[in-house]
């Protein structure tokens, strides 16, 4: 007996499919920048304060998502985030910027935060886990155990509660889903001359969690990438480098573009990671350092 047919994407035929089974009688249309859109889609982002996680939850809003909840610890949003969301407003494409303030290590919290935001929106399509913290340069020899564990707490578990909180919401409606979990290249290379080793290890963590959950969350439509930026200026890795202007010349140089990259520069990534048009994608890491992973 000849061996089963291979099932095949659910998304309706694009590209050459569409072109071969389409009617000779209709004018075709592009379809290549459908696949980037998110009409109507909602999402969630953690560490969208500030930073990348605001930078990734305005792409989501501008590509057509209906609704984002920036997800952050303050109470209140930022200035920056005040700001983005008038600038989104004023754009008025029917995009929402949201804030809820809630501890993304508490993981009942987070849970039932979602769970509101799919009771108020009737679905859940994407899901950008961005909170992430960075300690000072500590010895590896004499890491104090307690900082460690407010790293992991944030970087690790943080990031496996928010990407629970919006695959079970995903899973509840039924549509299919993107998480996304942003780790670094710090997870897969070691950062010379910075003692780091608990924001390495987590970032290194945060790779296998998302190997593992595509391989469980993949027969239910439910894709799950890693997004790993090199060098990058944001409020946090600026705090770092305005103290020590010298290291802002040294990461430049230990990529081939010559310099680091800029927050919105994560942007087009996102947004491919989050569309149908990464419908493929699942498991992977995505490095986006400007070659650093290349000498």
């Amino acid at each position: 007996m000849p061996p089963p047919a291979q099932s095949v994407s659910p998304l309706a035929p694009i590209g050459v499919s569409a072109a071969l089974q389409g009617n000779p009688t209709e004018k075709p249309k592009p379809k290549i920048f459908d696949e980037f859109a998110l009409k109507d889609r909602v999402g969630i982002v953690s560490g969208g304060n500030r930073g990348l996680g605001l930078e990734m939850a305005f792409a989501l809003c501008e590509a057509g998502a209906r609704a984002v909840y920036c997800l952050d610890l303050p109470e209140k949003p930022s200035e920056e985030w005040q700001k983005t969301k008038e600038f989104l407003d004023k754009m008025d494409i029917g995009a929402r910027l949201e804030y809820i303030s809630v501890d993304v290590t508490d993981q009942q919290k987070v849970w039932k935060v979602a769970a509101e935001i799919g009771d108020r929106e009737k679905r859940m399509d994407v899901c950008v886990a961005a909170a992430g913290v960075l300690k000072a340069h500590t010895d590896c020899l004499h890491y104090p155990a307690e900082q460690f564990k407010q790293v992991h707490d944030v970087n690790v578990n943080g990031v496996l509660y928010t990407a629970q909180a919006a695959g079970q919401q995903m899973a509840r409606f039924g549509n299919r889903g993107s998480i996304i979990l942003v780790a670094s290249m710090s997870g897969s290379i070691t950062n010379k001359d910075h003692a780091w080793v608990s924001y390495n290890s987590s970032k290194s963590a945060v790779l296998q969690m998302a190997r593992s959950m595509a391989c469980e969350l993949g027969k239910q439509n439910i894709r799950v990438n890693s997004l790993s930026p090199g060098h990058i200026y944001t409020s946090m890795t600026a705090a770092y480098l305005d103290k020590e202007p010298h290291l802002l010349e040294k990461w430049s140089n230990l990529n081939p573009m010559g310099r680091i990259g800029r927050p919105d520069e994560m942007r087009g990534v996102c947004v491919w990671l989050a569309s149908d048009a990464s419908s493929f994608c699942t498991g992977s890491d995505i490095i986006v350092s400007g070659g650093h992973h290349s000498w």
